[in-house]
């Protein structure tokens, strides 16, 4: 049983959260999809990352949860923040899309869908039907031994795209 899931016996709280979880994170993403201002997309990628979040939490994922929330849904939004603060430009612009950009994105968006949907299929589950995974100690170690140098080269060229985008920022404002 999950964290999420203690509650009263008999009590069906596990689908109830699943799919209020599920439906947050698929209408969110759709609102990320069809809304035009770009203050909306955030607000709703933040729910989007925010219902993928839970849905981890009722895997028993927590530390995938916490990584979801800290660095995917923290990261993202200070992205947003930084490139609407930092180039002056107006945060309620109207986005329009061409035609052939949306036809684009439904075609790609499709394809993706279908690879999550074959993967999901597939994938392999343990004796008895438990999900094949490590724990949050032999992820740390692995992080910190293992793939510790690619951990800091991503963090470091994070890092040099802030400061590059601040400076880029900075340079056009003085002009």
């Amino acid at each position: 049983m999950t964290i999420l899931a203690q509650a009263a016996p008999g009590t069906p709280i596990e689908p109830v959260l699943f799919f209020a979880f599920a439906a947050l994170t698929c209408l969110s993403a759709w609102g990320v999809v069809l809304s035009q201002n770009i203050v909306r997309m955030s607000v709703y990628l933040l729910l989007t990352l925010g219902g993928a979040a839970g849905l981890y939490l009722m895997l028993s994922a927590e530390f995938l949860a916490a990584v979801q929330l800290i660095v995917y849904a923290g990261g993202t939004l200070i992205l947003i923040i930084f490139g609407v603060m930092l180039t002056n430009k107006n945060p309620f612009i109207q986005l329009r899309p061409q035609p052939w950009e949306v036809f684009a994105g439904v075609i790609v968006g499709g394809a993706i869908a279908g690879l999550l949907i074959v993967a999901v299929v597939y994938t392999p589950l343990g004796a008895g039907g438990e999900r094949l995974g490590a724990d949050v100690e032999t992820l740390a170690r692995a992080l910190l031994t293992r793939y510790l140098v690619p951990f800091e080269v991503a963090a470091v060229l994070l890092l040099i795209v802030m400061i590059g985008a601040a400076y880029m920022a900075r340079r056009r404002v003085r002009q």
